[in-house]
């Protein structure tokens, strides 16, 4: 699936540190519920090597383990990364696995929140989703568990017409009622 990508503007009061510019690239944005079944677990693992192995641009929170894990396997790869924490920015401490793609100018964290906010909250958690979402060419949801909040939030995306994604399975059959694609891994992982 490929997408054309006009040139991103931040809001004035976002922070940054990172190379800006990895915004004009094609992002797919990562989300996965907390709660997420076994099966899905290791078809994430698989989707997110396939990712960085063909150089998909991502963006996400990160926040739940399955992303943080994501993160990680991302992160070894040479792609843009674009993280962006629920959370002030400007006090925080950089991961030690994040300083050399930071260096290296494929990683950019954005935050629209200010320094005050040191820990994430579930209003700042939904505000981050909602910009991760509108910064991205289209949305991959591994997995939305029922009733979760990454289920009520793919119900809004699901409105806007975003391109949704998610994975092959019946866990995953209420995204599909939404409108979310299956992906095609070998089809959807070229940009």
């Amino acid at each position: 699936m490929s997408s054309a990508r006009a040139k991103v503007s931040l809001p004035p009061e976002t922070a940054h540190r990172g190379n800006l510019s990895l915004l004009d690239e094609p992002l797919t944005a990562l989300f996965c519920s907390n709660r997420c079944p076994g099966d899905l677990i290791l078809k994430t693992y698989d989707i997110a090597r396939a990712m960085r192995d063909a150089g998909v641009p991502v963006i996400g929170g990160f926040q739940t383990s399955m992303e943080r894990e994501c993160l990680r396997l991302l992160l070894r790869g040479k792609q843009p990364v674009v993280v962006c924490p629920a959370r002030g920015i400007d006090k925080m401490r950089i991961p030690r696995e994040w300083r050399a793609p930071l260096d290296q100018g494929r990683l950019l964290i954005v935050s629209p929140f200010p320094p005050t906010l040191r820990r994430p909250t579930a209003a700042s958690a939904f505000q981050r989703n909602e910009l991760v979402a509108d910064l991205a060419s289209r949305v991959l949801i591994a997995h939305a568990a029922a009733d979760g909040k990454t289920e009520s939030f793919a119900l809004k995306l699901a409105a806007t017409g975003k391109p949704m994604l998610t994975l092959d399975s019946p866990a995953n059959a209420n995204l599909v009622r939404m409108g979310a694609k299956v992906l095609d891994p070998v089809r959807d992982m070229r940009h």
